[in-house]
């Protein structure tokens, strides 16, 4: 999907590309306490609701209409020499692509630490409200401007962290700290949210939603990197099912722990889950083989989109950039 965008910094497109359904989450939190307020009256509830079911409607269709217009199979040229190469390297078939992906012990790994942490960023968003109006009572509207911080601060650490690893290519080391501190983040969060001052709330969710949210994208990216050259869409599906599962498991668990038990215990429920998370990506090996395809001379390079035009060439990460002749 974001091969279109073939450019030098390819993983800050990634990621950058990844934050928005993070700002959709955004006004999600924002926009409906003001579009659906706290009444009684069904019937007027009831209205309310379909008007903000309309504005999400005609939203999703525009967006539609504006995907089937503008977007691209692919682009003219390759963005990576990685991707270059890889109609020769990779099969057709998504079975046995599949079955390769859960042989691959460092995928199966990323895959369930990821899903540990998306599911428990899609619990926390789910029960947000009911856990801030459990200790803040009457404080619908600033329930959802905490989500909304909680959010924008993720989507600002996508771009930051999208940034550190264009620079640094430390794929690991960068998924493994800021999962660490997503559970620190979470931590914070859990013991400071019945001390009855809201502005701390919004500073724990803030940094927490930084860390948690930005992972996210990170883990697409080290998944293309431990799986290469099996098809990014195969991945991405794997990785995507896993948050699914652990997202569902973890809303149903802490709803039911917040209803017998308040909502500490529920957070804490989250924080062990967390730290298993923590636990299996500091047992992944770094086996970056898409940054090993990326090193290759550009010679042994040969696809159907052919070798880079006059005026580009491949740099030293792999990627086609343009090249900057002397004056004559």
């Amino acid at each position: 999907m974001l091969y279109p965008l073939s450019s030098g910094s390819s993983k800050t497109s990634t990621l950058c590309c990844s934050s928005s359904p993070m700002l959709g989450i955004a006004i999600g939190f924002l926009v409906p306490p003001v579009l659906v307020p706290n009444i009684q009256d069904r019937d007027k509830l009831a209205y309310h609701i379909s008007i903000m079911f309309y504005i999400i409607g005609g939203v999703a269709t525009l967006l539609f209409i504006l995907v089937i217009i503008v977007f691209k199979e692919k682009p003219k040229h390759p963005p990576s020499r990685a991707q270059s190469q890889k109609p020769a390297l990779t099969s057709s078939d998504a079975l046995s692509a599949i079955i390769r992906l859960f042989k691959n012990l460092n995928f199966v790994l990323l895959v369930i630490s990821y899903g540990l942490n998306a599911g428990a960023f899609y619990a926390l968003s789910t029960l947000l409200n009911r856990m801030v109006i459990l200790h803040y009572p009457g404080e619908e509207v600033n329930a959802g401007r905490i989500g909304l911080t909680m959010t924008i601060a993720g989507i600002l650490g996508t771009v930051i962290t999208g940034i550190w690893l264009d620079k640094t290519k430390t794929y690991k080391e960068t998924t493994l700290v800021v999962y660490i501190m997503t559970l620190v983040g979470m931590v914070v969060y859990t013991f400071t949210l019945n001390l009855a001052h809201l502005w701390v709330v919004f500073i724990t969710t803030g940094t927490m939603g930084f860390f948690m949210t930005g992972y996210l994208p990170l883990g697409f990216e080290f998944a293309v990197e431990l799986t290469y050259p099996e098809p990014e869409a195969v991945s991405a599906g794997l990785l995507n099912v896993c948050p699914q599962v652990f997202g569902i498991m973890f809303t149903i668990s802490q709803d039911q722990i917040i209803g017998k038990y308040g909502a500490m215990p529920a957070n804490i429920f989250l924080c062990v889950f967390l730290t298993l998370g923590v636990v299996l990506t500091a047992f992944i090996k770094a086996d970056l083989r898409r940054q090993k395809v990326n090193g290759k001379n550009p010679k042994n390079c040969s696809s159907s989109w052919g070798l880079p035009p006059d005026g580009l060439a491949w740099n030293s990460e792999g990627v086609m950039d343009r090249v900057l002749r002397p004056a004559t």
